[in-house]
């Protein structure tokens, strides 16, 4: 049993047989224009481009923003590496910002103080990055509030978020669709909610912004019969064998957050007279799509995460830590961090469990069967020291 495998919903294999037929099976071509068409009308974000992944998508984001040698970055520290990487790789330094104990994402407060602190310096932060950490959308009206005096452009990593709400009532948007975001980036990876194999997608209100990164994502070609290029570029375009896959996926989308959803309830259910376990909290601001569900192992439960992985993994049933703070990660040695305990203690504590969308309620109780055991058994209670 896999932590999230991909889920074929049916419409996919006559998508890419459309594909085939029409014999284009290169980047570009009529399925991707399509799923980018398909995804902006879902989303309601106005201007889609489908890129290779989404660490490209925040590649190209980054890019377009001017984002450069000697500017600084802040980004969540409780993420992947995915979304921290492009700004180190255009010569970006990174600092980091915690989580907030309500919702594991980036903490409005924290990132205030730190963009204070260094407007105190005599230093502009160029972009920010929160996370939308696990499928729950930050808190993006707060974030873009904290941010506006600075002058910081704020890009939603999207990457786990697809189906996910943000705000409530009136207010209500999908993932990344926030007024205000300098742009959004979502992945298809193969473990996400929906999957392309491997894809991603950049989005934003910013026609602009947009024009230039299609560009780009075409080695920066400019508009003449031969090859001329005034810039570098990249060659970050989606197949269109795989916009095909997402056209047929995006289909389903609705009924995997529902499904996801469900999965997570069901977990409560089955893990709720087990003192010492909780789940990750649902923020005020929105509704998550719960891509994993993802348990806090405290005292009295009486194992640690890793002894609960390890004895799933023993059934072949794979479960995943927490991500691990990109302040702890050794690439990130030195970088500045604001806070960091919240993050550290969600990975020290924290396990994912399976959340496949093909997992039925039997597959569930297997699972929180597994875990009420080996917390029976007091297996590894230390939790400290997690490499």
């Amino acid at each position: 049993m896999f932590l999230s495998p991909p889920h074929l919903g049916g419409g996919e294999q006559s998508r890419v047989a459309e594909a085939f037929a029409s014999n284009y099976i290169a980047p570009l071509g009529p399925q991707v224009d399509a799923f980018e068409a398909a995804f902006s009308a879902f989303t309601g974000i106005p201007h889609c481009l489908a890129v290779s992944s989404g660490t490209a998508a925040m590649h190209l984001a980054l890019h377009c923003l001017g984002v450069g040698p000697g500017d600084l970055v802040l980004a969540s520290s409780l993420t992947f590496i995915g979304s921290v990487s492009p700004a180190r790789q255009l010569g970006a330094e990174v600092a980091f910002v915690d989580s907030a104990p309500d919702s594991w994402n980036m903490d409005p407060d924290l990132l205030c103080e730190a963009l204070t602190r260094f407007a105190a310096e005599g230093r502009r932060v160029k972009a920010v990055i929160p996370t939308d950490i696990y499928g729950q959308c930050a808190d993006y009206a707060r974030l873009l509030d904290v941010c506006a005096p600075f002058g910081a452009a704020l890009v939603a990593d999207c990457a786990e978020s697809m189906g996910a709400r943000a705000g409530a009532g009136d207010d209500d948007r999908h993932a990344g669709a926030w007024p205000g975001l300098a742009a959004s980036i979502f992945s298809f990876n193969g473990n996400k909610i929906i999957t392309t194999s491997g894809g991603g997608m950049l989005a934003s209100d910013n026609a602009d912004l947009m024009a230039h990164a299609r560009k780009l994502s075409q080695q920066a070609r400019e508009h003449a019969p031969h090859y001329e290029h005034k810039e570098i570029g990249y060659n970050y375009r989606m197949s269109n064998i795989l916009a095909a896959l997402g056209l047929g996926q995006l289909e389903v989308l609705e009924a995997r957050v529902a499904q996801k959803r469900r999965i997570f309830r069901w977990y409560k259910e089955a893990l709720a007279d087990q003192p010492g376990l909780t789940f990750m909290p649902e923020a005020a601001n929105g509704k998550a799509n719960r891509w994993l569900t993802v348990v806090q192992m405290n005292e009295p439960f009486d194992a640690a995460p890793e002894a609960v992985r390890q004895a799933l993994e023993t059934e072949n049933i794979e479960a995943r830590p927490v991500w691990k703070p990109m302040h702890l990660q050794p690439v990130f040695a030195g970088c500045r961090v604001f806070g960091g305990q919240i993050a550290e203690a969600l990975f020290e504590r924290g396990l994912c469990l399976p959340s496949g969308t093909a997992m039925n309620r039997e597959d569930v109780d297997r699972v929180a069967g597994i875990v009420i055991q080996t917390g029976r058994r007091g297996q590894g209670r230390t939790v400290k020291g997690r490499a």
